[in-house]
């Protein structure tokens, strides 16, 4: 029987242990964290998935539960690949697809059926992804389904359906070096000092965002201050080891998911949170008001698209401001809108009934500043075009050097409210390059022989940005294809 020795577990990881067992593979999975910290990022997510469809009919057979009764009054509407497809284009700087990406949209819709065959359902995501609007539930940015219990449900439903075929799973033990004979990968040294032979290794123990080094290295001086959201066992181990052998380095390493967070989260993902509060230190409703910086000034268009297209971006962005921080600003208008990570009890926000007085609270601003930027805000705005939270409405400011293009109310309504805010780093996005059965290729251009990747670990899939939800897709899509054409290759 083939083995194969698969380095992570995170959603990308059982997935491709999954493909590898129905292919009849002997998998072995070995996990540097030990079993509370496994999963790599995928416990720290919010469990949702982005991916090509129809028409809501197709959510169906996705569905945990397909007799909800809201479903008879919830517009999905549909997200095609042409849609999917132009969503990756406004984050590729002119680039055209990658191959990597032209395979993440085809191959999505699949993925996703490919999962619920092994009992990995979801749930429409009511709570973020839609507004109510005229009795109905409106989905709005083409991301519609999360794992029940997030990322952590996520991960326990495929780690169940990964034990249900066989697999085996090693907690703290660290993949350190890859064994290879003549050529061919043979195997992989461990942190506790075994050497494990197998017929095929799957590197799948994520990018290299939590390595302070390398992302000063590859993304920036400054990005050593980035809040790291997720796992501190993603430090580039894979990433190195394949290197050492002569693996290819493919894709953008400038480029990371960051979202906004909480300027005083601490670094580093709480497991220990609930599974549906993890998300609460994201600040991610800038959309519905402003964000100024340590200037008093806005520095990004914060209504240009749905949040899900610009949070991983704007996150960048804050990361780019002095001193690594900004105050996103609300007024009373809006507070019904906000997501709970808003009234998080850990929540850190200053409130006043005047915007003069909530400017005085704004350390590290510059008042003055601050309160002109509001104030011209306020006369920009277009007072003729209703608001509407479900469409890019086009209620936009006029006349500034940054206009908002959508979702822009004046502040006239008090008590408002301002969160502290700074980059937190998910993903990175460089990686390397895999074949169309996900062997790790060499710079010579040729696979490297018993040797595949997954997950962050595949580069040329994003590159200035992407649509949220689309990272644990890749994930799926990608582990799934390794998985399988490990198990093939080496049989």
């Amino acid at each position: 029987m083939t083995s194969i020795v698969i380095a992570g577990s995170g959603n990308a990881a059982l997935c491709a242990g999954i493909a590898a067992l129905e292919a009849g593979a002997n998998v072995l999975m070995l996990e540097k964290a030990e079993e509370p910290l496994a999963g790599g990022n995928t416990k720290y997510t919010a469990g949702a998935m982005r991916f090509a469809y129809n028409t809501g009919e197709d959510l169906i057979p996705l569905l945990k539960d397909p007799h909800d009764p809201r479903l008879k009054v919830t517009d999905f509407g549909g997200y095609t690949k042409e849609k999917f497809a132009d969503d990756l284009l406004g984050f590729n700087d002119g680039r055209p697809l990658s191959i990597e990406q032209e395979t993440l949209i085809s191959e999505s819709y699949a993925a996703m059926n490919w999962l619920g065959s092994h009992d990995v359902k979801f749930e429409p995501i009511f709570s973020r992804q839609s507004f109510e609007k005229d009795g109905r539930h409106v989905f709005w940015g083409g991301l519609t389904l999360a794992a029940e219990n997030e990322g952590v449900g996520l991960f326990d439903q495929e780690l169940a359906a990964f034990k249900r075929l066989g697999g085996r799973i090693r907690y703290g033990v660290a993949v350190t070096e890859l064994t290879a004979d003549g050529g061919t990968v043979s195997g992989v040294k461990t942190s506790t000092n075994e050497t494990i032979p197998a017929d095929a290794v799957i590197l799948a123990c994520g990018g290299f965002e939590a390595n302070d080094k390398l992302r000063q290295k590859h993304i920036g001086a400054d990005w050593d201050k980035a809040k790291v959201r997720g796992t501190p066992h993603n430090t580039g181990d894979g990433l190195e080891m394949a290197q050492a052998l002569g693996a290819q380095e493919y894709g953008y390493f400038g480029g990371c998911h960051a979202t906004p967070m909480d300027l005083h989260m601490a670094n580093y993902g709480n497991l220990d949170i609930p599974p549906g509060e993890r998300k609460n230190y994201r600040k991610i409703c800038y959309f519905l008001g402003v964000m100024l910086n340590a200037n008093g000034d806005r520095f990004v268009d914060e209504g240009i698209n749905f949040r899900n297209y610009t949070y991983a971006q704007f996150g960048a962005a804050i990361m780019e401001q002095p001193d690594h921080f900004a105050w996103q600003i609300f007024d009373a208008k809006v507070a019904d809108l906000l997501y709970g990570e808003y009234y998080f009890h850990d929540a850190h926000f200053v409130e006043a009934d005047t915007l003069e007085g909530l400017v005085e609270l704004l350390d590290g601003v510059d008042q003055a500043a601050a309160l002109r930027t509001l104030t011209a805000f306020n006369d920009a705005v277009d007072a003729d075009t209703d608001f509407d939270p479900t469409v890019l409405d086009g209620k936009s400011t006029n006349g500034l050097a940054l206009n908002k293009t959508n979702w822009a109310q004046s502040f006239d309504q008090g008590p408002f409210r301002a969160y502290p805010v700074t980059g937190g780093i998910t993903f990175t996005y460089g990686g390397l390059k895999v074949d169309d059965t996900g062997a790790v290729m060499a710079a010579s251009g040729q696979p490297i022989a018993g040797l595949y990747a997954c997950g962050e670990m595949v580069g040329g899939v994003f590159f200035n940005g992407y649509p949220g939800g689309s990272g644990l897709t890749s994930g799926a899509v990608f582990g799934r294809r390794a998985g399988a054409g490990a198990a093939r290759s080496a049989s």
